[in-house]
């Protein structure tokens, strides 16, 4: 293998897999990360995170198990974006609304037993009222009764590695074993975020439903009063105190912030403000230009060589103002023995802040090579000899 140590200005970009369910804990990557102090919450847990890689930036016991409250619908609302993505179910089908979603109680928009309301304006009034009999009739209609997506819901979390929750029902309301906590609520918000379609509805500050009869105003002030604010879930129960998952973009930066157990209303919303105010004001994304590689040689095959590239996106998370301390380390074979596949890794670069990895990107090749055998190196005996031939007259 050869390194070779440059600037940052050379080749960079950072993987993103967004179907991996962790979030990284603070340390490791972090520590190179600090920057100014955080400030201090008075909810009982917290986390801010990046949102496209789920770098941790802030926590304070962000594994401690809690009521979610409301939060739990950002479950309901990711599992209503995976089946409309999987045209399972669409936006303009019409849900018969059963007795049981129509009785759920607490925040609601009064469905009635065997109203009909379509699934977009379900969405609308889970996302921007927190109705729980729409959060209900969506639970029954994607899963086919509340008990069914209460299933799907914790297999879900299983699955997204939410270790620390386990669903009762999908609106929130206080039952035993109903827990998450902030870094689940944040993992579950990453995902979910992924979906364009959901922040249509969760940035609306007031809308209508039933031809202007119903009126919607969202419960998360954020949406009104921060700028850049795409979401996203407020929560509230006697157990569970005041929860809110908020989610902003500014300049590139999308940043999510999970406060649970808050005392009042106010102190939730001044909590997840000031978190994400820390972020922006002391991190960015930065995306360098790159530069191709050389092609690498390959040993045996059917060509010579292999074009090479970055795997992933091309843009990471640093502390502000330090890209010129940045630095790339290249690590690259010399050449890859045949057969190739496409996507091989043959390499990696290595970012680092002070010493510290930052960020880390593997370098694949673009295409497959085959090995050389008799009769490839026949034919291509024949192609050179019939080139040659022809070139001479």
């Amino acid at each position: 293998m050869k390194k070779a140590v440059c600037l940052l200005t050379a080749l960079l970009c950072l993987s993103v897999p967004m179907r991996v369910a962790a979030i990284p804990e603070e340390g490791g990557l972090a520590a190179a990360m600090a920057v100014t102090a955080a400030p201090d919450t008075v909810s009982n847990a917290a986390i801010l995170i990046e949102q496209e890689s789920g770098q941790v930036l802030y926590e304070k016991d962000a594994d401690a198990q809690i009521p979610p409250a409301s939060i739990t619908k950002v479950m309901v609302l990711l599992l209503t974006m995976e089946a409309l993505e999987d045209e399972k179910i669409h936006l303009t089908d019409m849900v018969t609304v059963s007795e049981e979603a129509a009785g759920m109680g607490g925040s609601q928009i009064w469905l009635e037993p065997g109203e009909q309301m379509s699934v977009d304006d379900l969405i609308k009034a889970t996302a921007v009222k927190s109705a729980n009999d729409a959060a209900a009739a969506l639970g029954e209609y994607v899963g086919g009764s509340i008990s069914a997506f209460v299933e799907m819901m914790n297999e879900r979390a299983s699955e997204l590695g939410m270790t620390g929750t386990h669903f009762e029902n999908p609106t929130g309301l206080d039952a035993p074993g109903h827990l998450s906590t902030a870094r689940d609520v944040a993992i579950m918000s990453r995902f979910l975020l992924q979906y364009e379609m959901i922040r249509h509805y969760s940035t609306i500050w007031i809308d209508t439903l039933r031809n202007g009869t119903t009126q919607l105003v969202n419960t998360n002030k954020l949406v009104r009063f921060y700028d850049g604010c795409t979401g996203l879930k407020t929560g509230t129960t006697d157990s569970a105190g005041y929860c809110l998952s908020a989610s902003a973009t500014r300049n590139g930066l999308s940043l999510i912030a999970v406060v649970m157990g808050a005392p009042t209303s106010q102190e939730r919303f001044d909590d997840a403000r000031h978190l994400l105010d820390y972020g922006f004001a002391n991190y960015q994304m930065y995306t360098p230009q790159t530069d191709p590689f050389p092609p690498l040689k390959v040993s045996h095959g059917v060509t010579d060589t292999v074009d090479l590239t970055l795997c992933g996106v091309n843009s990471f998370l640093i502390p502000k103002g330090k890209e010129d301390e940045l630095l790339t380390e290249i690590s690259l074979a010399d050449a890859v023995e045949a057969p190739v596949n496409e996507g091989q890794v043959v390499g990696k670069i290595v970012i680092s802040l002070e010493e510290e990895p930052i960020a880390e990107v593997d370098i694949v090749t673009t295409a497959a090579v085959k090995r050389m055998n008799f009769w490839n190196a026949f034919l291509r005996i024949g192609y050179e000899i019939t080139a040659g031939s022809w070139k001479l007259s």
